[in-house]
């Protein structure tokens, strides 16, 4: 009679293979490495940015303090400044809202001419400041097209800060229109159609879904058009008049003072306007980036768990 075979006398299970692990793919880039494109990027910066600008605090430098400080103190220096960054932010926030109009325009609407205009709002870039600057000037002066119907009311445009604001206005137009309308056509519909369908009204549809979605290409848009307006000096020297205490902007100040061979001088206000500049379009990327982390935040919460990879 054949003996029964226990489970002792049984073979070892053997244990399962360990799955085999794919190699890593090795990542093709186009240039030859992250430490030579690095290095070219910081030499390249530093050639075209960083030694320029250090020239400029370099020759400050030779100023006394009391020197430096007597000359961004003078009331016509301090003018200047007001009116130059006044009028950019100014100009700014005019081209925010209607950039903002225009380039909803040319994401939302099909119409005849499109194209046409579309083409036109990229005419600040192409033509010449001082071109810009003459045109504004004809269409504003007292006996111009558009100056001799506002004259009779009281509103005088040229030589006036009034027309500082419109050339200023005039080019940095094109720096919010095309940073808000690539990021207009991403924004999907179907959100929308969603908040309309849940009863929102057209205002909270805008202020709670496409606002939010815009807002950082919107802070783009406006640095880049302060920034652009902050420097600008051929499309306003014409239509500003130039008078000392009324119309005279910081860049034209720093002309006069090179033309005087007062060097030391107009480096130091050109050191004024830098630093300003920079703690502004610092603020500006900080509220930048604040919207960025709150965006994500509140997508991240409305989410379940709170899990933003949970679909």
């Amino acid at each position: 009679m054949p003996s029964s075979i226990s489970l002792a006398d049984a073979p070892p299970p053997t244990a399962p293979a360990a799955p085999l692990r794919a190699a890593p793919a090795q990542r093709f880039t186009v240039l030859p490495g992250f430490g030579l494109s690095l290095g070219f990027t910081i030499f390249y910066l530093t050639l075209i940015v960083l030694i320029p600008l250090s020239a400029v605090f370099l020759k400050t430098f030779t100023l006394t303090w009391d020197g430096f400080w007597t000359t961004v103190s003078n009331p016509r220096v301090v003018a200047s400044l007001e009116l130059s960054f006044g009028a950019s932010l100014i100009a700014a926030i005019v081209n925010t809202a209607f950039g903002l109009i225009v380039a909803w325009v040319l994401v939302r609407y099909r119409f005849f001419g499109k194209r046409f205009i579309d083409a036109l709002v990229d005419l600040p870039f192409a033509l010449p400041t001082a071109v810009a600057g003459i045109a504004l000037t004809a269409l504003f002066a007292g006996n111009g097209w558009i100056g001799r119907w506002l004259e009779p009311h009281g509103i005088k445009v040229a030589f006036t800060p009034l027309g500082v604001v419109v050339a200023l206005t005039f080019i940095g137009l094109p720096f919010v229109v095309r940073t808000v309308q690539p990021v207009l056509e991403d924004v999907e519909r179907e959100l929308e159609e969603a908040a309309a369908s849940l009863g929102a009204s057209r205002l909270q549809t805008f202020g709670r879904v496409i606002l939010p979605a815009i807002l950082p290409a919107l802070l783009t848009g406006f640095a880049l058009s302060f920034a652009r307006a902050t420097g600008e000096y051929g499309s306003v020297v014409f239509i500003s008049g130039n008078m000392p205490m009324v119309s005279e902007i910081a860049p034209l100040m720093i002309y006069s003072k090179l033309e005087q061979y007062d060097y030391a001088g107009a480096t130091a206000v050109a050191v004024v306007m830098l630093v300003i500049s920079f703690v502004l379009l610092l603020l500006i990327n900080l509220l930048q980036a604040w919207t960025r982390r709150h965006q994500t935040g509140a997508r991240a919460a409305a989410l379940p768990d709170g899990n933003p990879e949970a679909n």
